[in-house]
């Protein structure tokens, strides 16, 4: 079996490198909404290729193999044909803990049965020392990023408080199990003890747990993204245990794109990259705002009528798109709105905050299903300046990311991370279920008690569409 391993045929390293670089092609692809869809036909291409030489080239045990490409594939198209877009961050979040848990077992079985795995010092009959290197570091990596993706799914899908849960003292104990992790790996080398490998294992379990239990709700996004990546550094370490290149190509791009995803969304929310990494990011110190309680605060409240009176008689509008968007699923009705606006003579924009919605793109993905043309849609950076000129901000689902508290105030868990200034708008419609839910953060927005705002109390898509009707008349 050795061997065998080791010995693969010429053509198939030539086809993993293919399918590498079309993987290199469909990243290039997905940094553009111009080219998308030819870096999806790409990463679809180069995943058959990469999976077909797999087959091709290791025929033991075929039937199972296969058997189980089956039964997978079947579970993930119920998914892809049931899933919620609202559901996707929850989704993405259970999908990477399948990558780490899938690392930590394949190195449990490298290392139960090294021989059939190619990873056996012919001359002491012991696991090669760069092997254990290997999967010491493949089982850390994916352990973190199962316990921690499981409890990011967790928080994402309302089974457990988003708030950050802050344990005494988890600084030392974070940066005490992690050093116990490394040294127990680099002891791994010299002594090749059935103890340090699984104990290596259970504190990767609970390293991830520790690491994301702090995070609170608004800085999830992030968290997203930096699981995309450690689940992509296991795929790496697991590929050089397998001696497969196309994985190793494959988990270095998903690892390095996803820390470099990770590293932007932390610029743009004014957070530590390095803190991100410590999972300690999301203690600001403050005490998080509880829905409801306190005195009751006056607001403007307006209708659907009044809302499309003014966005007529508008020269410009800029609507800022949320979660609240997505969970009514009103982009369609939304970009009907926005064409009618346009035929009026309105010039019409979209912002969009990099961790508006519960994932990075969140929102471009929901405006690009509903055929929002490209160009009309802007980033925080490109447009921020321009609500100050605008004649109304119609915001849509989108709390978090739209408070000024975050600009103000030291004791929010929010302080410090970039917003969208809808304020400075001549007037600011806000659409909202109630007024009695907060954001994800669980902050409430002064925004909506300010003069130049009128509250649109209904479910987004019913308002946008009775909105549509108006402007139709």
């Amino acid at each position: 079996m050795e061997h065998a391993i080791a010995a693969t045929p010429v053509w198939a390293e030539f086809a993993y490198l293919l399918a590498g670089v079309l993987f290199i092609l469909a990243l290039r692809g997905l940094s553009s909404p111009e080219s998308s869809q030819a870096g999806n036909r790409n990463g679809i291409i180069g995943m058959f290729i990469a999976v077909a030489t797999t087959l091709i080239t290791h025929t033991n045990g075929l039937p199972f193999i296969v058997g189980a490409i089956i039964i997978g594939g079947g579970i993930g198209w119920y998914i892809a044909q049931n899933i919620k877009m609202t559901a996707m961050p929850e989704l993405v979040a259970g999908f990477h803990s399948l990558v780490g848990l899938a690392a930590v077992l394949v190195g449990a079985s490298a290392f139960l049965n090294p021989e059939a795995f190619g990873i056996v010092d012919s001359v002491t009959g012991l696991i090669k020392p760069v092997s254990r290197i290997e999967l010491g570091l493949g089982v850390a990596i994916g352990a973190i990023t199962f316990s921690g993706s499981i409890i990011a799914f967790l928080k994402l899908s309302g089974r457990m408080s988003g708030n950050p849960i802050l344990l005494p003292g988890r600084h030392i104990i974070n940066i005490g199990i992690l050093a116990g992790i490394l040294g127990l790996v680099g002891y791994f080398v010299t002594d090749q003890a059935v103890w340090i490998f699984w104990s290596v294992m259970v504190l990767s379990f609970v390293i991830g747990f520790l690491l994301i239990v702090p995070i609170g709700g608004a800085d999830m996004p992030v968290v997203i993204s930096m699981l995309n990546s450690y689940s992509g550094w296991a795929a790496a370490a697991m590929g050089f245990t397998l001696h497969n290149s196309a994985m190793i190509i494959t988990g270095a791009l998903v690892g390095s794109s996803g820390a470099i995803l990770s590293y932007i969304m932390c610029k743009a929310m004014n957070r530590s990259f390095i803190s991100v990494i410590a999972g300690g990011f999301g203690d600001a110190g403050g005490a998080t705002a509880a829905a409801g309680g306190g005195p009751a605060k006056a607001y403007k409240a307006g209708s659907a009528e009044d809302a499309a009176f003014i966005m007529q008689n508008a020269e410009s509008v800029i609507i800022v798109p949320g979660y609240g968007m997505a969970v009514s699923q009103a982009q369609h009705a939304l970009r009907e709105m926005g064409d009618l606006l346009k035929k009026e003579g309105v010039s019409v924009k979209y912002a969009i905050h990099p961790v508006a919605g519960r994932m990075p793109g969140h929102m471009n993905v929901l405006l690009a299903e509903a055929n929002v043309p490209y160009d009309e849609v802007f980033e925080l950076e490109d447009i921020n300046n321009d609500f100050s000129q605008c004649d109304v901000a119609f915001v849509i689902g989108a709390n978090d990311v739209t408070n000024p508290l975050a600009k103000t105030d030291k004791t929010s868990p929010i302080y410090g991370m970039p917003v969208l200034d809808v304020e400075k708008a001549k007037t600011v419609l806000f659409v909202k279920r109630s007024m009695g839910g907060v954001g994800y953060a669980g902050v409430d927005n002064p925004v909506f008690y300010m003069d130049n705002t009128m509250m649109l109390l209904a479910d987004a898509k019913k308002m946008v569409e009775t909105i549509v009707k108006n402007l139709g008349h």
